[in-house]
């Protein structure tokens, strides 16, 4: 999986933020290599050269919430 790629952005993410904040950047093998205004325009264009499942898309914004997913329930346990 992509576990390597998206360690590489947690951990690099406030200088990555300096340079592609609001962009999708597309990550392989600790690597930017592009970025772009939307999903589908980062996919599009990668998967010209690179295979699917081997680079992260991610878009690059402050913070958790571009990462993480928070679910509800009613259920009380």
């Amino acid at each position: 999986m992509l576990k390597n790629e998206f360690k590489f952005y947690i951990d690099n993410q406030i200088k990555l933020l300096e340079k592609y904040n609001g962009k999708y950047i597309v990550i392989k093998d600790k690597k930017v290599l592009g970025a772009y205004n939307s999903n589908d325009e980062a996919l599009n264009k990668t998967i010209k050269n690179h295979k699917l499942g081997t680079f992260l898309i991610q878009l690059c914004t402050p913070g958790s919430e571009a990462y993480t997913q928070k679910f509800y329930s009613r259920v009380i346990v």
